[in-house]
């Protein structure tokens, strides 16, 4: 059997993604269908002493709006300096944190990337990060196939590319995944569940919904 697993590339996203990655023979970033605006593909959430922040990557596309862009067309926005206040804000909210001094290094090497693709960016910021934890799944892109069909028949025409019989989709598809076109093209269906014992967090009341970074810095090269 072999495992695959579709999810759109995000920022240094939350521990239920690196477990999907983790729990899949074959990750493919979903990277070449629409960039959502408001969703979590150019940010993130930590926690800081004052509650919640975001840390958001500046982006535009080449008309200068990402609204219909491709998330792989969507282009990183440097004329602000970003990097740095996202460097401060870590440092400020994880300072003291078990394991900073561990990994301050290694996530500074990630914003270190000249890249002006925000897909290629996140993209190898999750590889590497995936790596810090051990895991050893096989990467691929979307946009290195030629796919046919729209929704479902897209997806299924990629699963098949790459070889799957077994598709974990996240919990929210539920809503307008078609099952009956996995079981005919002979691909077994699961459905995520996120059900993760709450760790110490340097600033509580615990929050699951948070960036990868906290539990690094917090517990280390662990899920």
């Amino acid at each position: 059997m072999t495992t695959a697993v579709v999810i759109q590339p995000s920022f240094l996203p939350w521990r239920g993604y690196f477990d999907m990655i983790r729990r899949s023979d074959v990750f493919a970033f979903y990277d070449d269908v629409q960039y959502d605006k408001h969703g979590w593909r150019n940010r993130n959430r930590i926690k800081t002493a004052q509650g919640l922040r975001w840390l958001t990557v500046p982006v535009r596309s080449k008309g200068n709006t990402v609204a219909h862009t491709p998330i792989n067309e969507v282009e990183i926005d440097w004329t602000r300096d970003w990097r740095r206040t996202h460097l401060e804000q870590l440092r400020h909210a994880y300072g003291k944190a078990p394991h900073y001094d561990r990994y301050a290094g290694e996530i500074q090497s990630l914003y270190a990337q000249a890249s002006s693709s925000l897909a290629e960016f996140t993209i190898r910021s999750t590889e590497a990060i995936a790596g810090w934890l051990g895991i050893e799944t096989q990467f691929v892109r979307s946009s290195q196939y030629e796919l046919n069909g729209s929704k479902t028949d897209r997806l299924l025409d990629l699963l098949q590319q790459i070889g799957a019989t077994h598709y974990i989709s996240g919990p929210s598809a539920r809503a307008y995944i078609e099952p009956e076109k996995f079981q005919r093209a002979g691909i077994t269906l699961e459905y995520m569940t996120y059900d993760y014992e709450p760790y110490e967090q340097l600033h509580p009341p615990y929050e699951a919904h948070v960036s990868i970074v906290d539990s690094l810095f917090m517990r280390g090269a662990q899920l």
